[in-house]
C-alpha cells in the first residue's frame, strides 16, 4: 500500500511555485502525490516529473471531461471525437509526467445532466469509448481508473455496483475502478460492504472525509474501510483528496462555502497518520 496526496487542495495546475508543498509532503512521509491535469502541455508535465523524481515522489493523475463538446456519452460524432482527443491529451501529459495511474470521472462530462437516467445507447457509446481509451492507455503503460461520483455531479455511474457492472462490460485490462469514501458515504446503503462490490476491478482509493476536510475529523468509518480493503486484498494507492477555499473557481465547483480545517498542514499531517496507523491496525 502507498500513501498519496491530491494537489487539488492547493491548485488545479501544479507549477514551480508549488514545489515547496511537494517537499513538505515528502518530509511528512508520503510515497507520492496526485497531480491534476486540467491544462498545460506534455513539456510542462515532463518538467514536473523531473522535480518529482528529484524529490523521490511517485505520482498518479486526476483528470476529467470539462465540457459537453467532449462528452463520451454524447450522440454527436463531434462529441465522440472531442472525447478521444481530450483523452489522448490527458494520456500524453500523464506519460510525460511518468504516471502509471490516471483516475477521475473519466466516463462523462462532470456536472452535465440529461434530465434522465443513463440510456442503453449512452452505455454502448461509453463502452466503445473506454475500449478505445484502454488501448490508448495500454500503449503508454497507463491504467485508467474510473470514479463513480455522487448523483449531484454525475448520472452515469454513482455506486460501486454500477461501476463494477460497467467495468465488467468494458472488459479491458487497462480500465479499472476507484473507491472514494466521500462519494460512497452519499450513495451507498452500506459504504463498507460496497468495497467488496468493486473489489474485482479496484485499482485506486480516495480517502475523503464526509465534508471533504481533514480525514478523521468527520464521521467516515475509516477503520472499517481499511479492514474491508485488506479483506479485498487491496494493495494499491490510498490517496487523500480534500478541498478548501484557496481557489475560488474550484471552491465553487466543489461547493466549499466555509473553512473545513484550520490549515492545510493539518489535512496532510493528520491524514497521513490516519492512513499509516489505520492500515497497520486493520
Amino acid at each position: 500500500m502507498k500513501i498519496g496526496f491530491n494537489l487539488l487542495l492547493w491548485t488545479a495546475h501544479v507549477e514551480p511555485r508549488h514545489w515547496p508543498i511537494l517537499e513538505d509532503l515528502k518530509r511528512c512521509g508520503y510515497d507520492g502525490v496526485e497531480i491534476p491535469i486540467f491544462e498545460g502541455t506534455p513539456e510542462h508535465y515532463a518538467e514536473l516529473g523531473r522535480e518529482l523524481d528529484r524529490l523521490g515522489l511517485e505520482r498518479t493523475v486526476i483528470s476529467l471531461f470539462p465540457g459537453v463538446e467532449m462528452n463520451p456519452l454524447g450522440a454527436d460524432a463531434a462529441q465522440q471525437q472531442g472525447a478521444r482527443r481530450h483523452m489522448a491529451w490527458i494520456l500524453d501529459c500523464s506519460a510525460a509526467l511518468g504516471a502509471k495511474v490516471v483516475g477521475g470521472p473519466l466516463h462523462s462530462t462532470l456536472g452535465h445532466f440529461s434530465g434522465d437516467a443513463p440510456t442503453s445507447d449512452e452505455r454502448e457509446r461509453a463502452i466503445a469509448f473506454h475500449r478505445d481509451a484502454g488501448d490508448m492507455a495500454r500503449a503508454k503503460g497507463i491504467t485508467l481508473v474510473l470514479e463513480a461520483v455522487n448523483r449531484f455531479e454525475c448520472y452515469f455511474v454513482n455506486t460501486m455496483h454500477d461501476l463494477n457492472d460497467y467495468l465488467a462490460a468494458v472488459a479491458h485490462p487497462n480500465v479499472a475502478g476507484m473507491y472514494d469514501t466521500f462519494h460512497a458515504n452519499i450513495e451507498e446503503k452500506d459504504p463498507i460492504a460496497a468495497v467488496a462490490a468493486i473489489a474485482p476491478h479496484l485499482a485506486h482509493v480516495h480517502v475523503s472525509e464526509n465534508d471533504r476536510g481533514t480525514p478523521g475529523k468527520g464521521h467516515i468509518d475509516f477503520a472499517s474501510t481499511f479492514k474491508a480493503l485488506k479483506q479485498a486484498d487491496y494493495d494499491g494507492w490510498i490517496t487523500i483528496e480534500a478541498f478548501g477555499r484557496s481557489m475560488p473557481l474550484l471552491a465553487a465547483a466543489t461547493r466549499i462555502w466555509r473553512d473545513l480545517f484550520p490549515a492545510a498542514t493539518e489535512v496532510y499531517s493528520d491524514g497521513f497518520t490516519l492512513i499509516r496507523d489505520g492500515w497497520r491496525s486493520a
